[in-house]
């Protein structure tokens, strides 16, 4: 049915009121300053990263930082027992291990230094060692000495290595230290870190052994250090 009139008036479909003089263009105008602040934060990111590797590679050329250097240049085992059924490896071990601090302007505090000797993965002594402060170009020598009687348990593949072992009169014992250090360049500390060092593969003989051994270590045996 047609629609009727009201007062003289005919009412069609009704017609949306035309939009305000300049509405899309300030929609498009919010979309382009949107674009713009995205494309301002990406560049200053990236000037930012340019700046810090520019200023890490002048660090660098100028201080020329290098790791410290552990090495173990004499190691004397005189005592290396393992007994059961109780199970108590009895050890006489004395390490001389040399500190190199290479860099020209970086000092070290070792505000801590731990040295843990590990027979088949078990650690069977542990030692901690004095504090010091290594300057520039410096070398310290710590002599870690492990003494004394453990509890330490084998399975039967860890027994027949240590069987093998104890007849050629060689022992593969790992020596592990675990630092705590600050480095120091000029009136700058930096925060303290706790790098590992790792002394692996000594293959050392039995002092008191009078058969003939199996190769042994050649020393000085390099340490590795991870940060």
């Amino acid at each position: 049915m047609a629609e009727q009139p009201l007062n003289g008036a005919f009412y069609g479909p009704s017609v949306p009121p035309p939009a305000p003089k300049g509405y899309f263009n300030r929609r498009g105008h919010s979309r382009g300053c949107g674009c713009c602040l995205l494309s301002f934060f990406v560049k200053v990111i990236i000037a930012i990263i340019v700046i810090l590797g520019i200023a890490s590679l002048i660090f660098w050329l100028i201080v020329r930082p290098r790791a410290i250097k552990f090495h173990v240049t004499e190691a004397s085992l005189t005592r290396f027992e393992h007994t059961s059924p109780d199970n108590i490896l009895r050890y006489n071990l004395a390490l001389t291990v040399p500190v190199r601090n290479p860099n020209k302007r970086i000092g070290v505090y070792y505000d801590r230094i731990e040295a843990h000797a590990y027979y088949e993965g078990k650690r069977f002594s542990s030692t901690t060692l004095t504090p010091f402060y290594q300057g520039h170009k410096n070398t310290t020598v710590l002599k870690p000495t492990f003494q004394g009687q453990n509890l330490v348990i084998f399975d039967a593949r860890e027994s027949r290595t240590y069987n093998a072992e104890r007849i050629a009169g060689v022992y593969n014992i790992e020596i592990k230290f675990r630092l705590r250090v600050r480095f120091k360049l000029g009136d700058l500390k930096g925060r303290r870190i706790k790098p590992k060092v790792n002394c692996d593969d000594l293959r050392l003989p039995l002092a008191a052994f009078n058969g003939t051994t199996t190769s042994s270590t050649v020393l000085p045996l390099k340490c590795d250090l991870d940060f």
